[in-house]
């Protein structure tokens, strides 16, 4: 008794800093809207405050990290998503599926509007939970999203909240199948293990991704294995895993010219260097193909591009250089000129890539995954729209490098949230005042990294 007592004071501030995490993360998840601004920023706040001091005082303490994670967690297995309605089409083309249905050939509105869903449940709740701009388009999850969206639908139950818990139970696994293989990566790498928990135990990640129902969680999952298969000599494996990492998210897709030199010079000649990548490109290439043959046609091809490129050539939200060349277009022209600006975006992303590939020494494992990292977020430093999540796969990827800023961006996006002020109203109404602070610390912190790592390289 005397020794439990003593434990028991011993952790006493840790297992108290636990239980408000966890009522904080409870209200989060069950008593708040996401137009109640002063709320969601001052519990958001308060939680990222804890999470620093939990990591920066018992990182020798992995196991107890690592319970707690699964416990913020286990808060939410009950919870509806308040910050985001993406799931009510995760679940919609999970039970198209189901159903017989190819989700990629049709549209929610078109459905509900032919009549063709008689035996759907709770097709009406999820048709107008998704809202009409997500209704009238196609869909654009991958077939790893589909299979994981069918699978959810599965779980016992027919109501909404069973198939939101299936889904989140993926999710969770996901994450501490990224815990693992995290942990292992960094062993391989000579980083202290506890850096994985600057992701894992991140209250933006349980937020976003256990929270809200966001699949990159499963993309970085596989993302993060392949790293670790890679690093290890399993190239051909590596290759498989990016692939399926690839059918979660297409974002993956930029990082494969930057394996360039990792086959290059990690082999005794470049014929073999060039004959192993080109190998690899097709495992990757055949992988994501096969997985995306069973809803392959004519007109899939047609409704997936056409839903890409109005991702790119119409939707704006919490942008930063966009922003800046679409006032620029205003003043010169009058008018938005997102359907030009769109257009050049992915041509000057693609030439920063191969900038990055053949041009930066991307040779040793932390090398490759800092040009990942600087990659992508040069990506979103230019796209027209950087959703919250976006910044998970940077969170995930900045465990692995000297850079801080995405730790800082994962706790000022919830700025980005202030575009739902206006309460009741779940319409987006940007501020560009409080979008300018956030980019302003983003870019400080940013260029401060580049400035200090410069330093430490000399």
């Amino acid at each position: 008794m005397q020794l439990n007592l003593a434990l028991l004071k011993h952790y006493k501030t840790p297992l108290l800093i636990t239980l408000i995490s966890c009522g904080l993360f409870f209200v989060f998840a069950y008593n708040l809207e996401r137009t109640q601004y002063l709320k969601l920023v001052t519990l958001y706040t308060a939680l990222f405050g804890l999470f620093y001091w939990l990591i920066k005082k018992h990182s020798n303490n992995l196991k107890f990290l690592t319970l707690i994670a699964f416990l913020f967690r286990a808060v939410f297995i009950l919870a509806i998503p308040n910050l985001s309605q993406d799931f009510y089409r995760f679940i919609w083309d999970g039970n198209m599926t189901i159903l017989g249905f190819n989700p990629y050939l049709s549209t929610p509105e078109y459905q509900i509007s032919q009549g063709f869903l008689n035996d759907f449940p709770n097709k009406m709740e999820l048709y107008e939970g998704m809202g009409k701009l997500n209704a009238s388009h196609f869909t654009n999850y991958p077939p790893i999203n589909q299979f994981c969206f069918v699978l959810a639908n599965l779980f016992p139950g027919t109501s909404i909240l069973s198939s939101v818990i299936g889904l989140r139970l993926i999710i969770i696994a996901a994450d501490f199948g990224t815990l693992y293989f995290g942990k292992k990566l960094l062993q391989i790498l000579k980083l202290p293990a506890h850096h994985i928990f600057w992701y894992i135990l991140n209250p933006f990640i349980i937020i976003e991704l256990t929270g809200n129902l966001h699949f990159e969680g499963v993309m970085i999952f596989f993302l993060i294995w392949s790293l670790y298969l890679l690093v290890s000599g399993r190239w051909i494996w590596a290759a498989v895993v990016l692939a399926l990492s690839i059918s979660t998210k297409l974002i993956p897709l930029i990082f494969l010219p930057l394996v360039f030199q990792w086959f290059i010079s990690n082999t005794t000649s470049n014929k073999q260097g060039i004959t192993k990548l080109i190998l690899f490109y097709t495992i990757v290439g055949g992988v994501t193909l096969l997985l995306f043959a069973p809803f392959f046609s004519s007109q899939f091809i047609s409704n997936y591009t056409e839903t890409v490129a109005l991702w790119l050539q119409n939707f704006e939200f919490n942008a930063s250089l966009y922003y800046i060349a679409r006032e620029i277009g205003y003043a010169l022209t009058g008018y938005n000129q997102i359907a030009i600006i769109g257009k050049i975006i992915p041509l000057v992303v693609i030439l920063f890539v191969l900038i990055i590939s053949f041009f930066r020494k991307n040779k040793t494992p932390i090398t490759l995954i800092t040009a990942m990292l600087l990659v992508l977020s040069f990506y979103y430093f230019t796209a027209t729209t950087v959703h919250p999540w976006y910044v998970a796969t940077l969170l995930a990827l900045n465990v692995f490098t000297k850079y801080k800023f995405p730790l800082v961006w994962s706790f000022v996006i919830i700025l980005s949230y202030l575009a739902y002020i206006q309460t009741g109203n779940a319409n987006k109404h940007e501020n560009l005042i409080v979008i300018t602070i956030e980019y302003l610390i983003v870019y400080g912190v940013f260029f401060w990294d580049v400035y200090k790592n410069k330093l430490k390289a000399k």
